[in-house]
């Protein structure tokens, strides 16, 4: 099959002035390849049409799809590269793929218009609606949308205005192509961009002809939907009216039913804002429990639970909290439980039940004048012989993603599938170690031969730069790298790594904000400690709470430090 190597080679270059449609046709090019079989007629038809535009009308639909919205004022529409607005227009509107007089309702107008030409276009209804002259332009709307409900087209609502507002009627199917292209919504045209400017580098995987996001049609219907109701979501939209709307997951595909759930979680957190108890339950319900062999959002169970203990029903939750504490999910769930279930039997009444303690980490107290609390404490503890540096959850995923970059960006099916992939698709999905392992197995066992030194130096200097998952370029310079390699034992490090390796997602972030390093120490004594920094009212998270259990339970130096501030006059 067919590969494409490069993702530099992919990019106009931006002395092109009309670069951004080079990259536009790469897009539709590389879509009808590959996802051909998933495009309907209307969607050809859109490809063929574009393909017969003169360039002029060509560039200008593809800087309207790099725009914000879908309407336009011509006026707002002139492009030295691309000429006379009129002329490129014209083609457009001649094919259906731009509505020349669209109705606008009277937020789009307030959308299109500026403060004085509203007071121009709507002078008359301003008058009618007994308005002061100086109405600001968030209160004129307010004041006028009882008044003017009716869209209209932009000449209606202005008739001496100096342009006219157009449609671009496409930008559904053009945001079809682009989901297809990168396999989500978020990366946007920009990727061209930055790439080409040198702001953003993508490591080089070959990427088979065969290799996309999606198998059928159904599924990019499903993430549009998805998509499209956590945009509601976000705008402000009652959840418990969203919920009526949302589809049933696509239970023969991961990733998308992975994301089914977690909108079932966003709606349901909304529900419990909203006052909504019963939609929030049957929402963490959906996303929570197993269903057609899905493992579930732990997430979601957890709260479920909770809400049914708030809401009273506790006999409910300890029925579903038991089974769950013999076999718990993740460190997360089981963390959880171990709260739930005591608290449950006891407001039940019944006899207590041995909960597993958590550990207890090692504590001091340090009193500083105030500050940016890590660096206060960073600042104070810190020497040249045993350094100090601020790196929270950048140095031990950085050292991961370093030694086992070649497992990472292995070009597995799925995994890469266009030019722009920070790391591979499939990085949280429920089989992405499962794929990987023997890859993953063979990078850890350098750990073991001693030369993963010299392999995480040999990745961190021909990879610098390149986008990854884990390694944040900027929070790991060459100095911090080797302090690290020189006090960082290898059987610390594969614990770290192997603990990241259960759970990817979850494990990757709670890890303490300084370190210490400390290489004059003396022998059989470990050459650095981790800090946890607390201010004054902070407390431990959760997932701090497990990485330093971890630490504890394996001997490796861990400690909180609370910082309390001085008084005046101490």
């Amino acid at each position: 099959m067919n590969s494409i190597p490069a993702a530099a080679s992919v990019t106009a270059p931006l002395d092109d002035p009309r670069y951004y449609l080079a990259n536009f046709r790469f897009v539709l090019a590389w879509v009808a390849e590959r996802h051909g079989d998933l495009l309907d007629a209307t969607e050809h038809d859109f490809l063929t049409a574009f393909a017969a535009l003169p360039e002029s009308s060509q560039a200008l639909l593809v800087r309207m799809v790099m725009r914000k919205g879908e309407h336009f004022r011509t006026s707002r529409l002139r492009y030295p590269e691309i000429g006379d607005t009129e002329s490129a227009l014209a083609p457009l509107v001649e094919a259906g793929l731009v509505e020349p007089a669209p109705a606008l309702d009277l937020e789009e107008l307030f959308r299109q218009l500026r403060l004085p030409e509203l007071r121009r276009a709507l002078a008359g209804e301003i008058a009618a609606a007994g308005l002061p002259a100086a109405t600001g332009k968030a209160a004129l709307l307010e004041a006028l949308a009882a008044r003017l409900t009716k869209p209209r087209p932009f000449t209606e609502w202005w008739p001496a205005a100096p342009d006219r507002v157009v449609r671009l009627a496409v930008m559904p199917t053009c945001d079809r192509m682009r989901l297809m292209f990168f396999g989500n919504l978020r990366q946007d045209w920009a990727e061209f961009v930055l790439t080409e400017l040198g702001l953003q580098r993508f490591e080089r995987v070959a990427i088979t002809a065969g290799s996309r996001a999606f198998r059928q049609r159904t599924e990019v219907d499903a993430y549009l939907a998805l998509h499209r109701l956590r945009e509601r979501l976000e705008a402000g939209e009652a959840a418990s009216a969203l919920y009526r709307e949302l589809p049933a997951p696509l239970t023969d595909n991961t990733w998308l039913a992975a994301r089914h759930r977690r909108l079932c979680v966003a709606l349901g957190r909304q529900a419990e804002r909203e006052g909504q108890g019963e939609t929030a339950l049957a929402l963490y319900a959906r996303a929570g429990w197993p269903d057609a062999g899905h493992a579930g959002s732990v997430e979601g169970r957890i709260r479920h639970l909770r809400l049914l203990e708030r809401r009273g029903a506790h006999a409910t939750a300890l029925s579903l909290v038991e089974p769950l504490m013999d076999a718990p999910a993740s460190e997360e769930e089981a963390q959880a439980l171990n709260r739930l279930g005591p608290r449950l039997r006891r407001r039940l009444g019944l006899a207590p039940q041995a909960a597993t303690p958590e550990p207890v980490p090692r504590q001091w107290t340090l009193t500083l004048a105030a500050g940016p609390v890590e660096a206060a404490v960073r600042d104070h503890l810190h020497d040249d012989a045993a350094p100090v540096h601020y790196v929270e959850n950048s140095l031990f995923t950085g050292l991961f993603g370093l030694l086992c970059w070649e497992a990472l960006f292995a070009p597995l099916p799925g995994a890469f599938f266009h030019p722009f992939h920070g790391g591979p698709a499939d990085l949280y999905r429920e089989d992405f170690v499962a794929r990987r392992r023997d890859l993953f197995d063979a990078c850890l066992a350098r750990l073991e031969s001693g030369d993963y030194r010299e392999m995480i130096r040999a990745t961190w200097r021909e990879k610098y730069g390149l986008a990854s998952p884990f390694v944040h370029w900027g929070a790991l310079d060459e100095a911090l790298l080797e302090q690290a390699l020189a006090c960082l034992p290898a059987t610390h490090l594969r614990a770290c790594f192997e603990r990241l390796l259960v759970d990817l997602k979850a494990n990757r972030a709670g890890l303490p904000d300084l370190i210490q390093f400390l290489p004059e120490a003396p022998k059989g004594e470990p050459r650095y400690r981790m800090i946890e920094v607390k201010g004054p009212g902070d407390r431990l998270q959760d997932n701090q709470r497990r990485w330093l259990a971890f630490f504890q339970a394996r001997e490796m130096p861990a400690v909180v430090c609370h910082v309390r501030w001085t008084l005046d006059g101490e």
